[in-house]
């Protein structure tokens, strides 16, 4: 049976986010850690996936920083913000065509809740 077109579009949404989050928590384990994936950081990685598997947003999920809905309790919160602070700029060196689509999809979530807050109303 044929997937529709949304159905392919989360799929691929969801296999970029649980890409890009694993490829952020094993910088930052390697660099802190010094190991490809601490049992600290596997947990983490864990709790990010069943989070993206949940999102009710998806596909068309923001970034993290320009979603609306903080999914994560504030234990994880924490700990992959620091993760995402520290792993975001080397994403560049070590997944450059990662951090193209997630670029991509930044500047297209920034375009989208500007034009949301330009439409006209027919309040009158």
């Amino acid at each position: 049976m044929p997937l529709d077109k949304n159905t392919k579009k989360h799929q691929r949404r969801d296999q970029f986010e649980k890409k890009t989050i694993k490829a952020m928590v094993e910088i930052y384990c390697k660099y802190h850690h010094k190991k490809p994936m601490c049992e600290e950081c596997n947990n983490l990685l864990e709790y990010a996936y069943k989070r993206i598997e949940k999102c009710p947003l998806m596909p068309d999920k923001p970034t993290c920083k320009n979603c609306h809905i903080h999914c994560y309790n504030k234990k994880y919160r924490e700990q992959i913000k620091t993760v995402m602070r520290f792993s975001g700029p080397k994403m560049f060196l070590y997944h450059p065509i990662l951090s193209i689509i997630y670029l991509k999809n930044k500047y297209s979530d920034r375009n989208r809740i500007r034009n949301n807050d330009k439409k006209p109303t027919n309040d009158k």
